[in-house]
């Protein structure tokens, strides 16, 4: 289970609820606990009071049509996998008393999967398909608080802060786009408290990466689609090209080794592509065809730091401009002092907050920078690509 099991090793599991119950009848109260709540159990409940949720029974729902449930089913990601986690959850031995819930990155509810007793009870909370299950509506609970945390969670008992939820316990784990370090959902697994398994959180670590194994298998699949029915296209153009997908990953290159991904290409715009210079991506069936639109090869880069940081691209005769944010603004001008040598995650995490503990965050913001940059920022040390020259006007504190 890890660093966010609910219950200290060698607890008595019954004492240990009990005992939370009362932690929480305490410090609602305004008492004195015998136990104090866990720091992530702390902040959480913070965060909830400050909302002005109810801690004595159960705050009002808000929940989407299923009509809308259906479409946010159909646009998600999750869809594929959905059925493979109810099989991981079906291979364990008390599935009677367990409720597989899977959310969107908004923590609207989307699949659940258990006995109908379970789901009886788990109605009576209003836990049920098109819910929104955030802390802002409902308080500390492991799908809300593992949004809020960007964190796995778990909770027993005491820990919610609606007493509505005491007789639960829950785990949760956000869910990432392996491609892109997206958040797509939450997969939780929820029960009766007394029925809190150690194994648990094993259960729930190992339904996120089989989701985030089957998504990169459907991802590959894709490209290997594009890479059949295109690849003549790139044969033909008789120079340097990429034949990319919608996000920029690449299927087939010719005359450049580019990595794996570029910007994601958008009709009639510009791409700074290292070892192609400025290209014009042009629409295929399945993907996009990149070949160079100037015979320069290097890109260079203009970066005026300010409240709304403008990026200025240089290609030859070709170029473009547009706003970053701050924090991208950051991560660049740290990428430009670290050098050739660049940063490990830890070391940006250091460098934009101060410590090493959002790697999370530093590699979730890299990646949606790569989706803007493409192969402008390499990985596996965070650095500026070779090719590019970038250069920094100072303006205005970068904060983020």
């Amino acid at each position: 289970m890890g660093v966010f099991s609910s219950v200290p090793p060698g607890a008595d599991l019954p004492m240990h609820a009990r005992d939370l119950v009362r932690m929480h009848e305490a410090v609602i109260g305004g008492g004195r606990p015998r136990v104090r709540p866990r720091p992530l159990v702390s902040r959480s409940w913070s965060r909830a009071l400050s909302l002005g949720l109810a801690a004595d029974g159960v705050n009002t729902r808000d929940s989407v049509p299923l009509d809308e449930v259906a479409r946010r089913r159909r646009a998600s990601p999750l869809r594929h996998v959905v059925d493979d986690l109810g099989q991981v959850l079906g291979t364990t031995s008390d599935t009677a008393n367990m409720l597989l819930v899977v959310t969107d990155a908004e923590g609207v509810i989307l699949w659940r999967a258990g006995s109908p007793a379970v789901k009886r009870r788990a109605d009576t909370l209003g836990f049920t398909e098109g819910a929104d299950w955030t802390e802002t509506r409902v308080g500390t609970n492991a799908i809300g608080t593992a949004l809020a945390e960007a964190a796995p969670v778990e909770l027993l008992a005491g820990e919610h802060f609606e007493q509505g939820q005491h007789p639960w316990y829950c785990t949760a784990s956000p869910v990432h786009d392996p491609r892109t370090g997206e958040l797509l959902g939450v997969i939780d697994v929820s029960g009766p408290a007394l029925t809190l398994h150690p194994a648990i959180g094993a259960l729930v670590e190992t339904g996120r990466r089989l989701v985030e194994s089957e998504l990169w298998r459907h991802h590959q699949q894709g490209l290997d689609r594009l890479r059949r029915t295109a690849e003549p296209v790139v044969a033909g153009t008789g120079g340097p090209a990429l034949l990319v997908d919608d996000d920029g990953w690449v299927a087939h290159s010719a005359g450049i080794a580019p990595g794996t991904r570029i910007a994601a290409p958008v009709e009639g715009q510009i791409l700074a592509v290292p070892g192609l210079g400025a290209c014009l991506p042009e629409r295929l069936a399945e993907g996009w065809l990149v070949r160079p639109a100037d015979t320069a090869r290097r890109v260079r880069l203009d970066l005026e730091l300010g409240h709304a940081p403008m990026l200025r691209m240089r290609s030859g005769d070709v170029g473009w401009v547009r706003t970053v944010t701050p924090r991208h603004a950051g991560i660049l001008v740290h990428l430009r002092t670290a050098g050739p040598a660049g940063l490990s995650a830890e070391a940006l995490s250091r460098a934009l907050y101060g410590d090493a503990e959002h790697l999370v965050t530093v590699r979730a913001e890299v990646s949606r920078l790569r989706r803007l940059l493409g192969a402008i920022v390499d990985t596996r040390p965070y650095r500026l690509a070779s090719g590019v020259d970038l250069s920094v006007h100072k303006g205005l504190e970068v904060g983020g």
